[in-house]
């Protein structure tokens, strides 16, 4: 059995009005749409890569707020997984605000997959294919303030 890795990811709720801004992306197998972030690097906290992901992804400066969520993911147990990996990812988000005006665009390093960044009515999550599920219903009723902090294990 392959050894598991550990890895820490940060991902940014940017709220303007009724809409949230998004990545989509596109895999060999479907369209999807997820929030700008990734992977914590070493030396680095959690607003410090969280500052650069967004910057990579989207080419945007943002002033990291608010922790709202924490989820955990486990590659094995997701139909989502790519096949080389054994990975239990900690992924935190945060409310974050744009620091200008902004258009959506790609940054100058987005990953892989990415396609295009856009804002998204947050009722409309559902027709964009967006992950986590889990957040498609708490991220139109987050204003309510009653969401959990630690989602756990979920998709």
């Amino acid at each position: 059995m392959k050894k598991k890795k550990l890895r820490n990811s940060v991902k940014a709720v940017i709220i303007k009005g009724d809409k949230l801004l998004v990545v989509k992306k596109k895999d060999g197998i479907s369209a999807y749409a997820v929030l700008p972030g990734g992977g914590q690097k070493k030396d680095e906290t959690l607003k410090q890569a969280l500052k650069r992901e967004v910057l990579e992804e989207v080419g945007a400066k943002v002033k990291v707020g608010k922790l709202l969520h924490v989820r955990e993911y486990f590659s094995e147990k997701s139909k989502f997984a790519y096949e080389d990996r054994a990975l239990h990812q900690v992924e935190f988000f945060f409310n974050c605000e744009l620091q200008e005006d902004y258009k959506p665009r790609n940054g100058k390093n987005p990953d892989t997959r990415q396609e295009t960044v856009v804002w998204v009515k947050l009722n409309k999550l559902d027709e964009i294919n967006f992950y986590p599920v889990i957040l498609r219903k708490i991220l139109r009723n987050l204003k309510n303030g009653d969401a959990p902090l630690y989602l756990g294990e979920c998709n």
